[in-house]
Parts: structure tokens; sequence; C-alpha cells
């Protein structure tokens, strides 16, 4: 083993490794910030959106959605038809980081909240994607983080050690759930004290950043 004790590094995507936010598209579908940042509080919210990470169309969801709120319909399908714009592009130095954790020989996984759809889509768009020892996605699973179960899904399939095992999030919630099952739950802030954290838990690192 490449790296002392640690014998898996496990990533989120959304927030780590890519860049989504609502916010690039509706940015040009709202002149106002301020009624932008109303609409996603109190129409698109975070917990109709959850129901898209388990894996329920969000073609039909928007059109649901849409019913309820026919004021806002235009806004509405937009989410359904510019969702993939939301993905900005990826984090240059945190894909840098994966990069070298994988050069440094440690096995790396995905534990991402997405659709399964989406996650095919961006399996195809960002080559990162496919460096992945495995990926357990909740849109696939019906189960979303912070969910102990989809962590469970994680440890189970891909035999890990949670002792051995560093998840990084930029969720304080899913660091949490993280670390009550034993992993060393790591919360995301930037690449560069990503790679302080990863050298001081002993990551040998041999690639670009070492």
């Amino acid at each position: 083993m490449a790296s002392g004790e640690i014998g898996a590094v496990v990533f989120d995507l959304g927030g780590v490794l890519l860049d989504w936010d609502p916010r690039h598209v509706f940015r040009g579908v709202f002149a106002d910030p301020a009624e932008m940042e109303d609409f996603l509080a109190t129409i698109c919210t975070p917990d109709w959106h959850h129901a898209h990470d388990l894996g329920a169309d969000v073609g039909e969801s928007c059109e649901r959605l849409a019913l309820a709120h026919p004021a806002h319909r235009e806004a509405i399908m937009t989410w359904a038809d510019r969702y993939e714009e939301m993905a900005a592009g990826q984090f240059d130095e945190t894909v840098t980081v994966l990069a070298d954790v994988v050069a440094a020989g440690l096995p790396c996984y995905a534990l991402s909240n997405m659709e399964p759809d989406t996650f095919w889509v961006r399996r195809r768009r960002f080559p990162f994607m496919r460096w992945f020892d495995g990926c357990v996605i909740s849109g696939i699973e019906g189960v979303a983080k912070p969910d102990r179960r989809i962590f469970e899904v994680l440890i189970d399939r891909h035999g890990l050690e949670p002792a051995s095992t560093v998840f990084v999030d930029d969720s304080a919630a899913n660091v949490a759930m993280a670390g009550s099952l034993g992993l060393r739950a790591l919360r995301f802030r930037s690449a560069q004290e990503l790679r302080q954290d990863l050298t001081a838990l002993g990551v040998a690192w041999v690639g670009s950043g070492g």
C-alpha cells in the first residue's frame, strides 16, 4: 500500500470535483438576484430537488411543480430543459488532487447524490469520472446522503474498512454521518486544504502535486 494506514479515498462529486449550482442557469433567467434566490428558496427548493437525487424523473417533477405554480412555469421548466448547464465544469485543482491520489496507488470511489441519467451523461462529459474504482450514486440506489444506508452500500459493496477509508464531502451533514460510521471524514473547503489533510493522514504523494 502506497499510503500508510489509508486504504481508500471516497470523493463527493458536486461541490468537490464538479462546479454544480443551479444559479449558473438561473442568473440568466432572473434579472433580479433577489428574485432568483426567492425562486430557489420557495419554488425549486432543495427539498424538492432531493426527490431527483432519489431517482425521480426530473421532467415529470418539473411538470408537476409547474402545475402547482403556473406563474413560474417557464422558470421551472428551465430546470429540466437546461439541467446539465448547472454543472459549469470541473474544479481543476481538486481533479489534480484526485489524479495524484490515483497515482499514489490508492483505490478511489465516488459517493454522490445524483440522478441516474445525469450520472451517465457526466461520466461521458468529464474524463476524471472514469478514474474511480467504483461509484455509488443515489438515484441508482434509491437512497441519498446523508442517509446512513447509502454509506453502508458503499462500504459493503466495495469491502471498505471504515477506519482506513477517507471520505471527502462539502456537506457538514454528510461528513457527520460518515464520521459516525467510522470513516475518516473530511469537510471539503479547498483543494489545497484537502491535500494538506490527506498528507497529514499519511498519503504518500507520487503525482504532480507531491
